[in-house]
C-alpha cells in the first residue's frame, strides 16, 4: 500500500513509472514473510546518510538469511539515477527491498542466490519544523534475538509495531513509548527516541531488541561535536517522566518533539531544537 504519490520503482534492470507488482504469490516473501527494506531520504536536494542505509538494507538480507544481490553502491547509484526523475523541489522516501523467492529445504529456510529486488522513490513530504507528537504505554514489548530477527529491518517485525500504535491511537496518541523484555524503555512504535535532563542528553543504550538508527548516531555524532555530553543508558518510564525534554529520531521525520507523555507535558525546547539545526546543516554540508 503506497503512503505518498508520484512513485517510481526500479524492477527488474529498469525505472517504471507508478506502483509496480513486483511479487508474485508463491514467492518465499509473499507467504513465509522474508523481506527486509530500508529507508533513506531526498529533501532540498540532497540524501543524507543514503550510503549507509544502502548497507544496512544489504546486512539486513543477510541477518534474513537472503543473499544480496547488489552491492551499497550499486544501490545507491541507481537510486541517485531514480531521484534525477523526481521533481528538484520533491521530498522522497527511497525505500530499497529485497524478499526471497524460493525456499530450501521443507520450503522455510530461504534458498540462496534467489533473490528479489526493488527500489521505491514514493513522494512524501517532510514533517514541518514545529511538528510534535504525544506519547502513551502500550502493553506489547519489543522482541529479543532469540525470538525475533531483530538485527534486521524487516517487513516481519512490523505487525507488532502495528499494533503498538493502533492501541495508542485507540487511547487518543500519536505513538507507544515500549519498553524490552525487561521493562526498560526501548524506542516507541515507529522512532528512537532521546530525553534531556538538565542540558544532557540521554538515549536507550542498544541492546539488541531494535535498530539502532543511522539518524540517531547521526543526532548523536552532531551534538557531541557541538559539546553536548550524551549517554547511552538503560533507561526506565520514570526516567522519560522526570526529563525536560523528549524527542524522537528517525529517518521520516528527523526530529520530532515530544509534547506529552501519559499526561506528563513537555516543552519544544532548545536542545530538540538544536538537535534539528545541527542536523540540517550538517546534512548540507555533508551531501
Amino acid at each position: 500500500m503506497a503512503t505518498g504519490r508520484n512513485i517510481r520503482t526500479w524492477f527488474e534492470g529498469q525505472w517504471h513509472d507508478g506502483d509496480v507488482a513486483v511479487m508474485r504469490a508463491a514467492d518465499h516473501g509473499s507467504w513465509l514473510g522474508t523481506t527486509v527494506f530500508d529507508g533513506a531520504r531526498w529533501f532540498e536536494g540532497i540524501a543524507p546518510d543514503l550510503d549507509k542505509h544502502c548497507a544496512r538494507v544489504n546486512r539486513s538480507a543477510e541477518a534474513m538469511m537472503i543473499t544480496p544481490t547488489h552491492s551499497a553502491e550499486e544501490i545507491a547509484a541507481i537510486a541517485r539515477e531514480g531521484l534525477g526523475l523526481c521533481p528538484k523541489d520533491a521530498a522522497v522516501y527511497i525505500r530499497p527491498m529485497y524478499w526471497a523467492l524460493d525456499g530450501g529445504d521443507l520450503g522455510v529456510v530461504p534458498k540462496l542466490g534467489a533473490t528479489g529486488f526493488a527500489i521505491c522513490l514514493e513522494e512524501i513530504p517532510m514533517a514541518p519544523a514545529g511538528s510534535t507528537t504525544r506519547l502513551t504505554t502500550t502493553r506489547f514489548r519489543r522482541p529479543v534475538l532469540d525470538s525475533a530477527v531483530t538485527n534486521a529491518k524487516a517487513g516481519c517485525l512490523y505487525p507488532n509495531n502495528a499494533r503498538m500504535l493502533a492501541e495508542a491511537n485507540a487511547k487518543g496518541y500519536d505513538n507507544a513509548l515500549v519498553a524490552d523484555a525487561l521493562g526498560n524503555v526501548a524506542e516507541t512504535a515507529t522512532a528512537n527516541v532521546f530525553m534531556a535532563k538538565d542540558g544532557e542528553v540521554f538515549t536507550p543504550i542498544p541492546n539488541g531488541t531494535f535498530l539502532s538508527g543511522i539518524t540517531r548516531a547521526r543526532h548523536i555524532d552532531n551534538l557531541v561535536a557541538d559539546g553536548v555530553k550524551v549517554h547511552e543508558c538503560v533507561l526506565g518510564f520514570d526516567d522519560f517522566r522526570a526529563a525536560d525534554e523528549v524527542f524522537l529520531s528517525g529517518n521520516m521525520s528527523k526530529v520530532t518533539p515530544v509534547v506529552e507523555f501519559d499526561g506528563t507535558h513537555y516543552q519544544h525546547g532548545p536542545v530538540a531544537k538544536r538537535v534539528r539545526e545541527l542536523y540540517w546543516d550538517w546534512a548540507h554540508s555533508a551531501d
